[in-house]
């Protein structure tokens, strides 16, 4: 189970106040239940000019030799959507622990364009890149995470407007759960998605089964929650408020999303259902 960062503004950036600053920025997020700790690697991605721009890490931000490449990204991550990501690994293919670390299985991930961030677990990865159209051969690493982000690109190809993809790809997992004989206990355990199909614009997806407990950093509300907070010029999303003033971070719950985009320096926000 991951921790999610998302930044859209107007203004100049201040995603290091959120990412290694605040009283729960996502850097203290890694840590801070050292019996869930996100040790399995993180990942900072920011544009310059239009091109995707990505820093990752192996394992835990925490970790000495990844905290100061943590920091540098953190601070060097600028301009109007940044996303960052702490990775808890699942392993649905129960792969040897050794091969579900390095660059590759970290996140975000980017084709062209595009960025995404994922928080959560599909069972069944291997039957759904026959799901992945074009795609299909891209994925690079061992992660679910990857191929749920190619199943959404591939949808997306069919349906250009990233809600219609999600909802889409969601009938995908369950189209494929059922194929396999319904294995376990759903088709997902969490489908919490930022995704950024360019410079100017932000997509956030909250939607999962079950109950996973609470969120890490004490606060009294459930672990798969997104939240956001219109600050400044602009919105911040996040798995978990960045700082205890709760007044001002609003919940998106599970079947909701959040869209953002950046239009004549102003920056709109709009929620909605998911519909699936």
């Amino acid at each position: 189970m991951c921790r999610l960062f998302g930044q859209l503004t107007a203004g100049s950036s201040t995603s290091a106040k959120f990412l290694v600053d605040s009283e729960i920025s996502l850097f203290r997020q890694s840590h801070v239940d050292p019996e869930h700790s996100q040790d399995d690697g993180w990942g900072i991605g920011w544009y310059h000019g239009r091109d995707p721009v990505v820093r990752k890490g192996s394992y835990g931000a925490f970790r000495p030799e990844e905290t100061p490449e943590f920091h540098r990204a953190a601070h060097a991550a600028g301009g109007s959507l940044v996303l960052a990501h702490l990775r808890k690994a699942s392993n649905p293919m129960n792969l040897p622990p050794a091969d579900l670390h390095g660059v590759n299985n970290s996140q975000p991930f980017w084709h062209g364009t595009r960025m995404f961030i994922h928080n959560g677990m599909i069972p069944l990865p291997r039957e759904t890149r026959a799901r992945l159209g074009s795609f299909a051969n891209v994925p690079k690493g061992v992660n679910d995470s990857e191929v749920l982000f190619y199943l959404i690109l591939h949808e997306m190809e069919q349906h250009s407007n990233p809600l219609a993809a999600y909802e889409h790809a969601i009938e995908d997992l369950r189209a494929v759960w059922a194929e396999q004989g319904t294995p376990g206990k759903a088709p997902f355990s969490g489908l919490n998605v930022v995704l950024a199909p360019s410079a100017d614009e932000l997509w956030t997806f909250c939607f999962y089964a079950g109950e996973h407990g609470k969120a890490l950093s004490g606060i009294d509300r459930p672990y798969y929650e997104m939240c956001y907070q219109e600050e400044g010029q602009g919105v911040v999303v996040g798995s978990e408020p960045f700082d205890r003033n709760l007044t001002s971070w609003k919940s998106l719950p599970s079947g909701s999303f959040l869209h953002a985009s950046l239009s004549h320096g102003k920056v709109s926000v709009e929620t909605g259902r998911i519909h699936a």
